[in-house]
């Protein structure tokens, strides 16, 4: 394709060696819940509604729309999402109680995630149970969901501190009981992507029920995590867009979504181009501005003011591009300032239908960068101003 270019050793056999991905691969998004656990963060009702019909339209399968039990204004919010007729999946967060469960079958929910913490620390000091409470309580709420009508999945919050042994216990008792889906959370993000790779393959060869993976993010490893578990028996990962989530945030969806499909070649029905769409959208509700060197999205991404990069932009966009930012919706913008080549300054001379000497073109790119040295980057009016003042000076002399 002319709008990619990322070389061949991605897909080399010996490079591929001991790695394959699920072919039926799940995106969940949790933005419209995990997303807004975010410090100081609410949507409301309406925002909701309408993230969700953008996750729909652009081919998003499952949304984890919300956590019921927080109000009855939620149990609203997630019940017009659930019969407002999109074609993804409508997913919600439930504790091992009937009262939460409850509030997922009000929901109108399609599949209830139950979570419980399976670690020592979160048993000590947030949960004050044993084990053995734990394992009783996950069959209980398991079979309770089911005779109640709505499909039960199974995931331990915090698995990634949690002894194996108890995990594998909970995990043939999920199993048991019907769970439809069994998860593993990294819930503080202090997993190796080595540490990802055990745990599924481990558990993968205890139970043949779909995996799923929550990642967070807190060492910069959410994105290679996610990877890695979708490499080693999980076919389903919840990510939320931007990443944004509690403390350090999730996985971001644009950014696993291009990853798959460009780097490892996996179509997963999505309409990449309005990614930016999308992340502006929860930009606007949040009031939170994307950073500028955000992967894909950011407005640096796709931005060029080095006289050398530019002047290859110009002659072939992926020399220093990889894609085009229209795969993600994005745009590109070449600026001026003290990095400024002759390039550049002669692609806008051409534009503008001036014809401009050696001399000419040297004092205008002496003059843009010693603007730039003072005010980091130049507008176009500072520009337009420049060469207009240039260009008549050059006549009069």
């Amino acid at each position: 394709m002319d709008d990619v270019e990322v070389g061949p050793y991605n897909t080399l056999p010996e490079v591929l060696k001991d790695f394959s991905l699920s072919d039926n691969i799940v995106i969940y998004d949790s933005t419209l819940r995990d997303g807004e656990q975010m410090p100081g963060i609410s949507f409301s009702p309406e925002q909701k509604l309408a993230l969700a019909r953008k996750l729909d339209e652009i081919g998003i399968p499952e949304i984890e729309a919300g956590f019921p039990a927080v109000s009855k204004t939620e149990v609203e919010a997630v019940k017009t999402i659930a019969n407002d007729g999109l074609n993804a999946k409508i997913l919600v967060l439930s504790r091992l109680k009937k009262e939460d469960i409850d509030a997922a079958i009000r929901s109108d929910a399609d599949l209830v995630l139950l979570f419980i913490a399976s670690s020592p620390l979160h048993l000590k000091y947030k949960l004050h149970c044993s084990e053995q409470e734990i394992k009783n309580k996950v069959v209980e709420s398991i079979e309770y969901a089911k005779d109640h009508g709505i499909v039960p999945s199974f995931s331990t919050e915090d698995s990634t501190r949690t002894r194996l042994t108890f995990l594998e216990e909970l995990v043939t008792l999920a199993n048991e009981a019907g769970a439809k889906r069994i998860g593993f959370t990294d819930t503080v993000g202090c997993a190796t992507p080595q540490t990802i790779r055990y745990l599924f393959s481990h558990m993968r060869k205890l139970v043949s029920t779909p995996f799923s993976a929550h990642i967070h993010n807190d060492f910069g490893l959410g994105l290679i995590n996610a990877i890695t578990a979708l490499s080693s028996g999980a076919t389903h990962v919840c990510t939320t867009i931007n990443g944004w989530g509690e403390r350090a945030g999730n996985v971001p969806l644009e950014q696993l979504v291009m990853s798959l499909e460009i780097l490892y070649k996996k179509d997963l029905g999505i309409d990449t181009t309005k990614f930016w769409e999308v992340s502006e959208m929860v930009s606007h509700f949040t009031g939170l501005p994307i950073p500028k060197t955000h992967p894909l999205v950011g407005s640096n991404i796709f931005t060029h003011e080095s006289g050398i990069h530019v002047a290859a932009i110009l002659e072939n966009p992926r020399t220093y591009e990889s894609i085009s930012p229209e795969l993600v919706g994005n745009k590109r913008n070449l600026m001026l300032g003290k990095h400024t080549g002759k390039h550049m300054i002669k692609q806008l001379l051409d534009d503008h239908g001036i014809e401009a000497d050696e001399e000419l073109l040297v004092d205008i790119v002496s003059q843009v960068k010693q603007l730039g040295e003072r005010n980091g980057h130049l507008s176009d009016e500072e520009i337009t101003q420049i060469i207009n003042r240039t260009t008549e000076a050059h006549k009069d002399g």
